[in-house]
């Protein structure tokens, strides 16, 4: 709803809210708690110790001097992990995060299947501990080997964590399902993760 909303005697002062989850006081948006995102790109991953993917490459994007890809390269037969970590702000209200992948195909139109398996560790906890269940997202290939594609936002994944956290996350691809059907590699180019603050900055 719209309208204006009076701040103790402070009558001169104007706050309203011009949409849901939007505050203006005099005129200037007012940063709230909220969904948020933080980009993970492939070059600030690893390949995990067991079963690793691929390593680090660099991918020339062709002949139109365009930019150059560092891309993950994971099997299209074989299960692969790539690992990566996150210390989360203090203003993350430690629920539930989801993610979307961006990655490169070859000239088809087979699916690829993605899982995100996510573990938040504080300070004094174990890191000797299993990942939680893993999250799968689906996208297909496209017609061109040098297209981004960019999969749809995952379902939840557990976190149970708390502001300050270190989350460490396990990439792979479910390549020995039966409906991951695209026959080449999967580069993978990042993962953007969305999360939710209830704080409006970090201290």
């Amino acid at each position: 709803t719209s309208g204006n909303i009076e701040l103790g005697h402070a009558s001169d002062t104007t706050i309203s809210r011009a949409s849901a989850g939007v505050i203006n006081v005099e005129g200037a948006v007012v940063k709230t708690g909220g969904k948020e995102t933080i980009w993970m790109p492939s070059n600030a991953m690893r390949p995990a110790k067991t079963n690793p993917c691929a390593s680090l490459v660099e991918v020339d994007s062709g002949g139109n001097s365009g930019p150059d890809l560092q891309v993950l390269d994971f099997d299209a037969s074989t299960d692969e992990f790539a690992q990566f970590s996150v210390a989360m702000p203090k203003s993350w209200d430690g629920g539930n995060i989801t993610y979307s992948v961006y990655w490169i195909g070859n000239a088809s139109t087979d699916a690829c299947i993605w899982n995100l398996a996510v573990k938040a560790l504080g300070d004094g906890e174990d890191i000797n501990v299993a990942f939680g269940g893993a999250v799968a997202v689906t996208d297909n290939s496209q017609s061109s080997a040098t297209e981004i594609l960019v999969s749809a936002e995952s379902g939840a994944i557990a976190c149970s964590g708390a502001d300050g956290d270190i989350l460490y996350f396990q990439l792979s691809r479910d390549a020995n399902n039966g409906s991951d059907t695209m026959s080449a590699d999967a580069r993978l180019v990042g993962v953007k993760i969305f999360f939710t603050t209830d704080k409006t900055n970090d201290a």
